[in-house]
């Protein structure tokens, strides 16, 4: 099996409805997205996939939804006040936690057409959280 990854940074902020520590109030990360590909063989260049691909592909949609955004719960009662006031803000029907954002980018990558296998999401430097399917 042949495997390419690449990293994409970003900034949001979120807050996790129900949380008893300090993630219940709104705060940000400087995060990073590990995705990972892999295919049995390789395409006519000798590639899983070319790097700018992949990498056009998910930090376009990255760009468009997730950076420099407030990610929150769809049940979040500030999310109507921070729609009112104009703010980014991408509504998410489960909590925004590393693990969900996790899977939305992998849902992401998946639809584009791509092997992606796992993502993963660096909420900071020694914090990982993943998704894969089996």
């Amino acid at each position: 099996m042949y495997a390419v990854t690449k990293e994409i940074h970003f900034c949001y902020g979120h807050r996790l409805l129900n949380h008893q520590g300090k993630c219940r109030h709104l705060h940000g990360h400087n995060a990073t997205a590990v995705i990972r590909l892999e295919a049995s063989e390789l395409d006519e260049m000798g590639m899983v996939c070319d790097f700018s691909d992949i990498g056009g592909y998910v930090k376009s949609w990255i760009n468009d939804n997730l950076d420099h955004n407030m990610l929150l719960h769809e049940a979040d009662p500030v999310l109507p006040g921070l729609q009112m006031a104009g703010e980014r803000v991408f509504v998410m029907p489960a909590n925004p936690t590393a693990e969900n954002i996790a899977k939305l980018i992998f849902d992401q990558v998946a639809a584009g057409g791509f092997p992606v296998v796992e993502v993963s999401i660096y909420e900071t430097d020694s914090a990982l959280a993943s998704y894969r399917q089996d």
